[in-house]
């Protein structure tokens, strides 16, 4: 968060690592408030286990636009109603690593700098961008329109049979690509699945008939963020 340009209000520090491996960090932000204790009062202070000997709090910064997170963008992952803060994180760390280069949410998913999310992610919060759809951008229906007019092909990730094959060369041809995931259990809205211009299906085996949303990011980023 700190190398992402986020500002530290304070730091929150077990004793012994105060000259270990917080001293550097600390050094790069002073006149930061520092408070510290031994780990047995930092554990009843927060009420967990304190892995990393080390919290901060940090101010949040401004979200940038939908249309600013994708002027550069040509492979984008939208969360429709992700709630689970564990599958956020595990979205966001295969976003990052298999080739998408940003991620949108709608105002019903869970919110990726929530301290599960973040912590699952390994960090990728901080280093891929990202935003949420506008309050006032009604989705799927005018969040749809404007990802056509930043040209945008849509692909729905759902369970239908009149999909494509997900390594179909003609989704890996097109310029931009916007890729759905829809909620847990349910899936993506029928609305949404109606107005996107792929609906693309992870072939099973075994009986298998879906992926944690988490699972299934994975599959797709790599299958649909490989350019022809």
């Amino acid at each position: 968060a700190a190398n992402a340009g986020y500002q530290p209000v304070s730091f929150l520090v077990q004793h012994k690592d105060l000259e270990k491996e917080g001293k550097e960090l600390l050094q790069k932000f002073p006149g930061i408030p520092v408070y510290t204790a031994d780990y047995e009062v930092l554990v009843k202070l927060t009420g967990f286990a304190l892995t990393r000997g080390m919290l901060c709090a940090m101010t949040r910064r401004d979200l940038p636009s939908v249309e600013d997170i994708c002027k550069n963008a040509r492979r984008i992952a939208i969360l429709e109603n992700v709630v689970n803060p564990t599958n956020i994180g595990a979205i966001f760390r295969s976003a990052a690593a298999l080739h998408m280069d940003a991620v949108l949410l709608t105002p019903g998913c869970c919110d990726p700098l929530y301290r599960r999310a973040t912590r699952v992610s390994m960090g990728t919060v901080f280093q891929i961008p990202w935003t949420y759809f506008d309050k006032k951008t009604k989705w799927p229906v005018q969040g749809m329109e404007s990802l056509s007019e930043m040209g945008y092909k849509t692909v729905a990730m759902a369970l239908r049979n009149d999909s494509v094959e997900i390594r179909d060369p003609k989704l890996k041809a097109e310029e931009k690509l916007a890729i759905i995931l829809g909620t847990e259990g349910e899936g993506l809205d029928a609305e949404t699945m109606e107005l996107c211009d792929y609906t693309v299906k992870i072939p099973m085996s075994h009986g298998v008939d879906s992926l944690n949303v988490a699972a299934a990011s994975a599959v797709a980023f790599w299958e649909l963020g490989q350019r022809s």
